[in-house]
């Protein structure tokens, strides 16, 4: 290999873990033997965040490099545009990060999960295979490469509504996968990574491998169903109800995935399919990083271990995401780079999700960091450590809006719904069970920073008169969120089960 060439950069995401689930650094009960690979081959960051906890969102940062208020997306439905701005993710953005290694001689390949909108939209890579969680309609179906691959290459099970597992009122419900280990979609996108990893090519690769767990439903295979004691497993981290609800979202979501009423003891079986999931995972990725160890690239490969946000898990009596609780917002976050990132070392710098635009394109030589931060600078000592982080969720200017302010040992968060507020000193409180939000000086201190803040970069919609944007509170209306194979006409459940079955034997 020459000595010039620049390197290989591979992204691995998972979606929805937890920053707490790697055994390296500091979970004495989880086995992942192959994330405390990449720990001690790098640097692991302890405080970094997804700015916007939810899949799409969180992922429209990875690709364009910047953050909300300029990509638009606050939550998994897009707002228009604000006054000023192109009409077009790409013209408020850029080029996407696929497109733009490309533009830098790289060649690239995205396998697994990207939750774009739409669901099939060119996000650059001379090579993409979608593999979606669910299928709304035939053309989805048929246009999934995972679901496709399953009906050519292992037909018998190509019955299954759900290959993931079902969702609906199953999401929070133990459950075991339908498919064997080596036919599960985590495995599937191992493997086809590993095909694009040895591919002769004299470019360099970017390439991104997107894995759809741990997100729920919590389904692992065999024997990874049952390699964890429930009994041994976490108990969830709970203040008083009225303080963990005070994000109207966390109980609407909670109804949303009929997750109102979970008991400890079911938290504790519900986390034994979680590290069930995260250990799977785990041996999926060994499979990809043995890879590029056999091709003789892994010195000169800059791998990137991240997931999009985390999940409660039961913490602050809340399922999901889509909060700025720690369990929710806070991710998992290595860096590996042989010869270039100092093996197992640790940072405490805040970053986020954004960052990786500029890590990428400076790895390659041309670093372009639109909303983020030159973390790689950081890391080197020629870039000062960001003061603070900004976290943005729901539609600025209307009730579903909050943000969050990171900054030292404080989070404040704001609603705009109710003008509510919480502030932790993370310090002396990492489980955020005491509000100290109030008619004191660092509440005070934190508002007017985020409000600077925010008139700085936007959303202008979450400021009215040069405040934050208070509206008077409402309850969000409840209402239950059924996901079912739209593809083969399942779209809820029927209202005459008789009439039901009559109907599904004729087919």
């Amino acid at each position: 290999m020459a000595a010039d060439r620049k390197p290989n950069i591979l992204f691995i995401l998972t979606d929805q873990q937890r920053h707490d689930t790697i055994a390296a650094l500091g979970n004495e009960l989880i086995y992942t033997p192959n994330l405390d690979r990449l720990v001690r081959r790098g640097v692991a960051f302890t405080n970094a965040y997804s700015t916007c906890p939810v899949c799409m969102p969180a992922r429209y940062t990875v690709r364009t490099g910047c953050e909300p208020p300029t990509t638009r997306s606050f939550s998994n439905i897009f707002v228009e545009p604000a006054p000023g701005q192109a009409a077009t993710m790409r013209g408020r953005c850029g080029p996407y990060l696929a497109e733009t290694m490309k533009g830098l001689g790289y060649r690239t390949f995205g396998i697994g999960k990207f939750h774009s909108s739409p669901w099939d939209e060119d996000l650059g890579y001379e090579r993409h295979l979608h593999s979606e969680e669910t299928y709304q309609t035939p053309e989805k179906r048929a246009g999934d490469a995972y679901a496709r691959w399953i009906e050519e290459h292992h037909d018998s099970f190509s019955f299954l509504e759900m290959l993931m597992g079902e969702r609906s009122e199953m999401y929070y419900m133990p459950q075991m996968s339908p498919l064997p280990a080596e036919l599960c979609v985590e495995a599937w996108a191992s493997d086809r990574a590993v095909e694009q990893i040895n591919i002769e090519d004299d470019r360099p690769f970017f390439g991104v491998v997107s894995y759809i767990g741990p997100h729920p439903p919590l389904a692992p295979p065999i024997p990874f169903n049952r390699i964890y004691d429930p009994d041994r497993m976490p108990t969830p981290v709970k203040g008083d109800r009225a303080e963990d609800h005070m994000d109207d979202q966390i109980p609407w979501m909670n109804h949303a995935v009929f997750a109102e009423d979970v008991t400890d003891n079911h938290t504790r079986i519900l986390y034994s399919r979680y590290y069930g999931e995260i250990t799977y995972i785990d041996q999926c990725i060994g499979r990809v990083l043995d890879a590029l160890e056999a091709s003789g690239q892994a010195d000169n490969t800059l791998v990137c271990f991240v997931s999009d946000h985390g999940d409660h898990m039961g913490d602050h009596h809340a399922w999901q995401k889509e909060s700025f609780f720690e369990s929710s917002c806070r991710i998992p976050f290595l860096l590996s780079w042989p010869g270039h990132i100092a093996e197992g070392s640790r940072s405490d710098a805040l970053v986020c999700l954004t960052d990786l635009f500029g890590i990428t394109t400076k790895a390659a030589g041309a670093g372009e960091f639109r909303d983020g931060v030159d973390v790689l600078g950081m890391l080197n000592g020629t870039t000062p450590p960001r003061e603070s982080l900004v976290g943005y969720h729901g539609a600025p200017g209307t009730r579903r809006s909050k943000f969050m302010l990171r900054s030292g040992q404080w989070k404040y968060i704001f609603m705009a719904n109710g003008g509510r507020e919480q502030l932790f000193d993370l310090e002396a409180d990492p489980d955020e069970l005491h509000n100290l939000a109030g008619d004191n000086e660092p509440t005070q201190r934190m508002r007017d920073e985020l409000t600077r803040l925010l008139k700085e970069r936007g959303p202008a919609e979450a400021l009215c008169d040069g405040k934050l944007l208070s509206l008077p509170f409402e309850m969000r209306e409840r209402r239950r969120l059924y996901q079912f194979d739209g593809s083969r006409g399942v779209n809820g459940f029927p209202k005459s089960p008789e009439q039901y079955l009559r109907e599904y034997s004729k087919k």
